[in-house]
C-alpha cells in the first residue's frame, strides 16, 4: 500500500513537472485577438447566420424579378381530342382530318413540345413587406454578428488577464516556497543546536507542503487558462501560452454614459428585429387584397423530337384574390400581431436592462478601485511586517509560528492584490463594452 502510494505521488510530481516544464509560447493580447476574429467557431456560427438570413432576403426577389421555366415533352397519343389538338399545334392539319371516322378513331400521333414561360409579378403588397421583413432580419444578423466580436474581443481580455495573473500566482507561491524553504533551514539548524523545539520544525513542514499544494493548483491554473486561449483562437495545438506582458493595473478610463446608448449593435439588432416583426404583421395584412401578375409563353411544336417547325406565343394578366381560407388568414395576422407587440416589449426589456447592468457595473469598477487602494496597503505592511518579523527570528527574537503566520498573510495580502488588478481592469473593459455604440 505504502509503495504504491508512494509511486502515485511521484508520477504526480512528475506529472506537474513535465506540464510545466513544456516550451511555453509567447503571445500578445493583440495576436490572440486577430487570431480570435480569424478562427474563432462562435463568431463563424454567428457570420454563417448572416449569410442565412442574406440568403432569405435574395429569395425575396422573385416578388419584383420573373420566373422563367423551359421544358420539352414527348407524346403519342390516339385520343380524339388530343390527337387532333396536337395536329393543330403543328400545324399539319389537312381537310381529310375533318373526317367523322377519322376524327372519332384517329390513328396514332406523336407531338413533341417546347414551351417557355416567363411570369411576372405586378402588383404583390404581402410580398413587398415580406422582403421589408427580410432585409430588417438580414441587418440585424449583421448587427449580431458585429455585436459577438465585440463579446469576444471582451472574452480575449478577460482571459488574457487570467493567464497573466495565473503566472502571477505562480511566481508569488514560488518565492514563497523558496522563503519557506529558507525558513525550514533555519529552524532545523536550531532545532540540532537545541533553541528550537521539534513543534517548530513540524510547523515550517507544514507550510512548506501547503505553499506547494498551493503552487500546484496554480501551475494547473495556467495551463487551464492557456486552454481556454487555445480554444477561443480555435487552436487543437493547446500549447502552453505565455504572455508577453505581465499583469498591471490600466489607465483609468473616464465613463460619463448615465444610459445605454441605443446605437449599440445589439440593441439596434432588436430594434431590427422588432421591424421585421412589424413588417410581417403588415404583409399578412396585405394577403387580403389581390394580387396582379402578367404571364406568356412562347411554344414550338413538332412530330420530332427536339425540333420546331410550329411555334405560338400566348401573353396575358392575372388578378387573382383569395377571399376566404377557411379563416386562416385571420389569424396568422393575429399571430403576427402579437409577436410584434412581444418584441417591442422585449426590446424595451432589454434597453432596461442594459442600463441596469451598466449602474450595476459602474458601482463594481468603483468598489474594485477602493479595493485596488485598500489590497495595494495592505499588502505594503504584510511585507514590511514579514521583513521585520524575520530580521528578528534569524536573531532568535521571534517565534516560528509567528513568522509563518507573516509569510503567510504577505503570499495571501499578494495574491489579493494581483486578483484586485484583474477585477479592476475587467471592470474598466466591462463597461466599455457595456458603453460601445
Amino acid at each position: 500500500m505504502k509503495k504504491t502510494l508512494y509511486v502515485l505521488l511521484l508520477s504526480m510530481l512528475f506529472g506537474n513537472f513535465s506540464l510545466f516544464a513544456q516550451e511555453k509560447v509567447s503571445i500578445t493580447k493583440a495576436e490572440v485577438v486577430e487570431k480570435v476574429s480569424e478562427n474563432n467557431t462562435s463568431l463563424k456560427i454567428s457570420e454563417e447566420d448572416y449569410n442565412a438570413a442574406r440568403a432569405d432576403y435574395r429569395q425575396t426577389n422573385a416578388v419584383f424579378l420573373p420566373n422563367i421555366t423551359a421544358s420539352h415533352t414527348g407524346i403519342a397519343t390516339t385520343n380524339p381530342l388530343m390527337a387532333f389538338g396536337s395536329k393543330l399545334n403543328q400545324e399539319i392539319l389537312t381537310q381529310n382530318d375533318f373526317n367523322p371516322a377519322l376524327l372519332n378513331d384517329p390513328s396514332q400521333i406523336e407531338n413533341f413540345a417546347t414551351k417557355f414561360e416567363i411570369q411576372q409579378p405586378l402588383l404583390n403588397l404581402d410580398g413587398v413587406y415580406q422582403r421589408k421583413a427580410a432585409k430588417s432580419k438580414m441587418d440585424a444578423m449583421s448587427l449580431k454578428t458585429e455585436r459577438t466580436s465585440d463579446y469576444l474581443v471582451l472574452e480575449v481580455e478577460k482571459a488574457y488577464m487570467q493567464l497573466q495573473l495565473a503566472y502571477k500566482a505562480v511566481d508569488v507561491l514560488e518565492k514563497a516556497l523558496e522563503a519557506a524553504n529558507a525558513n525550514k533551514k533555519i529552524v532545523e539548524n536550531n532545532f540540532k543546536q537545541g533553541y528550537l523545539q521539534r513543534t517548530d520544525v513540524l510547523y515550517v513542514e507544514v507550510r512548506v507542503t501547503e505553499v506547494q499544494n498551493q503552487l500546484q493548483v496554480a501551475k494547473s491554473n495556467v495551463q487551464n487558462a492557456s486552454d481556454y486561449l487555445s480554444f477561443l483562437m480555435n487552436d487543437k495545438t493547446y500549447v502552453m501560452y505565455q504572455p508577453s506582458d505581465a499583469l498591471a493595473i490600466n489607465t483609468f478610463t473616464e465613463f460619463s454614459a448615465n444610459s445605454i446608448s441605443e446605437n449599440r449593435s445589439d440593441i439596434k439588432a432588436m430594434e431590427f428585429a422588432s421591424q421585421a416583426y412589424e413588417a410581417m404583421n403588415k404583409a399578412d395584412k396585405m394577403a387580403f387584397l389581390p394580387r396582379l401578375n402578367a404571364f406568356g409563353s412562347y411554344e414550338l411544336y413538332d412530330d420530332q423530337i427536339f425540333q420546331g417547325d410550329a411555334n405560338g406565343y400566348l401573353f396575358g394578366a392575372q388578378v387573382s384574390w383569395d377571399l376566404f381560407q377557411g379563416s386562416k388568414r385571420f389569424g396568422k395576422a393575429q399571430k403576427s400581431k402579437a409577436e410584434f407587440e412581444k418584441s417591442k416589449l422585449e426590446y424595451n426589456q432589454y434597453v432596461s436592462q442594459s442600463n441596469l447592468e451598466l449602474n450595476k457595473a459602474k458601482r463594481a469598477f468603483t468598489d474594485a478601485e477602493n479595493k485596488l487602494k485598500l489590497t495595494t496597503l495592505a499588502m505594503e505592511q504584510s511585507e514590511e511586517s514579514l521583513r521585520i518579523l524575520t530580521n528578528r527570528f534569524k536573531e532568535g527574537l521571534e517565534k516560528t509560528a509567528d513568522v509563518l503566520t507573516a509569510e503567510t498573510t504577505f503570499s495571501q495580502k499578494q495574491l489579493e492584490y494581483y486578483q484586485t488588478i484583474f477585477e479592476y481592469n475587467y471592470a474598466q473593459a466591462y463597461l466599455q463594452f457595456l458603453t460601445k455604440e
